[in-house]
């Protein structure tokens, strides 16, 4: 059963004894669900309900506190309409209930808003008006991201009289708004629909309702969990993988000058790729601190870059897989400001020839990359000119 159908469901069973509990219910309902008629020349007062329970609640109420009888009209689905709807019309006697219940004023006219003896009255009587207007128009969604409580009002002086009974019940958060045209008090706290619902009388709603409420809250929390380990455990694997690929390049540049230490830390990061810095200290021998095993591997990574730097090569930032690392693999990115300066590059740029190294043996793709962008005069020594 939908939530909105088993609040309603459990409030018509409810017992009320107090005689202005039961005459501040029924003035809700007719205010909230009801609407003012003009049969044969008198004032006819009707109310259109939603469920039986309710209807014949209200009809049992109308008779045994105003003595009126009510008629009882069902109507079936059709068009809009997915399920009965029950109304309820008192005729003879109708002007006389209309003012005690406050639809019309002294003079006859339409009231707006509830009657002063409603909303100054006790609290016994505020939570009649909300019992009242829930079982005419309210609803209430299933507890989630959108919860709600609301109670669609027939104009904004009612619905401005509800949210201020809610306040007396110390019932936070209801509010009015304007909705497609329509006044509604909408109250979307879960502790204070809960609160609410306590005050209303319906005890087995509300726990149904926090059920429902503390399992999506669980089913959120457990999902959300799983996503955030989800992602870190796909990030720690990808830093595992560019940290490997790093020390791999590393331990090849360094060769046989890395240090003991520096060597021993990278082969552990290594053979433990899936592993944090934690148990990398604890595999080590001796045992190392997190923090010690970070810096002998971060170390490691400068000499390697320092080294990289010196002899010309793509350092440790760069994947070492099909990228042709090796001695002859030589960066030339300085070559055309050295030779628009006409002076020989620094060591490792790749345009002077090293010691025992002729012209000849520099590469030609780079000869005729200068000649192309400075002219032929650019590759003469500074003795030439």
């Amino acid at each position: 059963m939908a939530m909105t159908a088993a609040v309603k469901d459990e409030l018509s069973r409810l017992a009320v004894t107090k005689p202005c509990c039961r005459k501040a219910e029924v003035a809700s309902v007719f205010r909230y669900g009801g609407s003012l008629h003009i049969v044969s020349g008198r004032i006819a007062i009707e109310a259109e309900l939603d469920t039986g329970a309710a209807a014949r609640r209200l009809r049992k109420d109308i008779w045994e506190v105003y003595s009126h009888r009510a008629e009882l009209v069902i109507q079936s689905p059709g068009g809009l309409r997915r399920g009965h709807r029950y109304q309820l019309r008192v005729t003879a006697g109708g002007e006389a209930m209309a003012r005690q219940i406050g639809m019309v004023d002294g003079q006859g006219r339409p009231a707006f808003g509830l009657p002063p003896y409603l909303v100054n009255g006790p609290l016994c009587d505020c939570e009649a008006v909300w019992r009242g207007a829930f079982l005419a128009h309210g609803s209430l969604t299933e507890p989630g991201r959108s919860s709600a409580l609301e109670i669609n009002c027939p104009n904004m002086e009612s619905a401005i009289a509800l949210a201020g009974a809610a306040r007396r019940l110390g019932i936070p958060g209801a509010k009015h708004r304007e909705v497609r045209g329509s006044d509604r008090v909408v109250l979307r706290d879960g502790d204070a629909i809960s609160a609410l619902l306590t005050r209303l009388g319906a005890h087995e709603a509300v726990l149904a309702w926090e059920e429902r409420r503390m399992r999506r809250e669980v089913r959120a929390t457990a999902n959300r969990l799983a996503n955030f380990d989800d992602a870190n455990l796909r990030r720690s694997a990808r830093a595992a993988v560019a940290a490997g690929a790093r020390v791999s390049r590393a331990l090849e540049i360094l060769g046989e000058d890395a240090p003991d230490h520096l060597a021993a830390a990278g082969r552990l990061r290594l053979d433990h790729k899936q592993a944090s810095l934690e148990e990398l200290g604890t595999l080590a021998d001796p045992p190392l601190t997190k923090d010690a095993i970070a810096g002998r591997i971060r170390r490691l990574l400068a000499m390697a870059d320092r080294r990289a730097f010196e002899l010309g090569v793509d350092g440790t930032d760069v994947p070492a897989s099909g990228s042709g690392y090796g001695p002859q693999s030589v960066s030339y990115k300085d070559d055309a400001l050295a030779a628009r300066l006409s002076v020989p590059a620094q060591a490792g740029a790749g345009l002077a020839p090293a010691v025992g190294q002729t012209s000849d043996d520099l590469p030609t793709s780079t000869d005729s990359a200068i000649v192309s962008q400075v002219g032929p005069g650019a590759l003469s020594s500074p003795g030439s000119r």
